[in-house]
């Protein structure tokens, strides 16, 4: 299904975010990440559309998107979206990479499914304090030699980018 609108970008700590209305929201399949295809002022993008901590979903606008599509903060654009299950490969964080690396799970990794990839990296992701994280990448590693192939114990359908949000809540 294709959704259209019209949409006020926000910015919250310098990354520009759109608010998907709440109707179109609860059509998703999922409170947690979901993958969508679209076009933001006319610029095709793929891109997730991030948990609110709220029941809601928002689009993370990255600066080349934002400069390509001449967004700012405050000011309408349209935006056109459809759901898609073509996940695209996560960025692996240096300090992840380097932890497989040593732990010789690398190959694991890669068995994983690329929605699982983006689960764990969320799950790591979630938290603001350095000495957390560094914690969160050994117990993934630990869990990964063990077979995990997804983490436990988080929730999916708060916010995990600690930048914008407070307590797994978009700081709005």
């Amino acid at each position: 299904m294709a959704y259209q609108m019209m949409s006020e970008p926000k910015a919250i700590n310098q990354q520009i975010v759109i608010l998907i209305p709440t109707e179109i929201s609860q059509q998703f399949p999922s409170r947690g990440l979901v993958m969508a295809r679209g076009e933001l002022a006319g610029v095709p993008f793929t891109a997730p559309l991030e948990p609110d901590g709220k029941k809601g979903h928002f689009l993370l606008v990255e600066p080349l998107l934002a400069k390509a599509a001449g967004i700012k903060p405050g000011v309408s654009v349209r935006l056109e979206l459809a759901l898609t299950d073509d996940w695209p490969e996560p960025q692996l964080p240096a300090d992840i990479t380097s932890a497989l690396r040593e732990a010789d799970l690398l190959d694991v990794w890669q068995t994983l499914t690329v929605k699982a990839r983006w689960e764990w990296l969320r799950w790591i992701r979630s938290t603001k304090v350095a000495a957390t994280r560094h914690k969160r990448i050994g117990v993934a590693v630990s869990k990964l030699s063990q077979g995990d192939r997804r983490p436990c114990c988080f929730n999916a359908a708060g916010c995990s980018l600690p930048d914008i949000s407070s307590s797994g809540v978009l700081s709005l």
